[in-house]
């Protein structure tokens, strides 16, 4: 999952039906975002209307080629980040932080990882950085992948 706010679709037989996907429930973020809530908000409720025949759910081969492949250095973030959580949480708040920096460094496109290790500290002071300076290092790269919805006809 990239950040905030991030839904996964999951029906009532705990299968995953739409892989983690952007997930706004109001326009608050729409000049920053450029996605509409709406949208996503009309195929939620397509899928509680008409469960597994709504256009929105995905067959198992769609949801296979949007879930984005592991690799170890993924799982060795994951650990690290593990790590600094625990350090932090047992008040080892100074060596959390080459922990947060390691799973960032493995994994620098989890905004999770980046944005719970600076709202923890100083960023500027900890990491020489903030979320703004590195939203403008994407130069362009979409925060959040677009959004994968098919077109439905608005019935009259």
């Amino acid at each position: 999952m990239v950040n905030v706010p991030t839904a996964v679709w999951i029906n009532e037989r705990g299968r995953i039906v739409r892989p983690n996907e952007v997930a706004f429930v109001d326009n608050r973020y729409k000049s920053m975002t450029q996605l509409e809530a709406d949208e996503y908000l009309n195929a939620i409720r397509d899928w509680v209307a008409n469960g597994e025949k709504s256009a929105f759910v995905l067959s198992e081969q769609e949801l296979k080629g949007r879930i984005a492949p592991q690799n170890s250095e993924w799982a060795q973030a994951a650990a690290e980040f593990g790590l600094a959580e625990y350090l932090y949480h047992q008040g080892k708040s100074a060596a959390s932080i080459s922990h947060y920096k390691e799973a960032q460094r493995l994994n620098p496109d989890s905004w999770n990882y980046k944005r719970q290790a600076w709202a923890l500290s100083d960023a500027e002071r900890d990491y020489g950085t903030n979320f703004m300076k590195e939203v403008q290092k994407l130069n362009g790269k979409p925060y959040y992948a677009p959004r994968q919805l098919p077109e439905i006809k608005k019935q009259k």
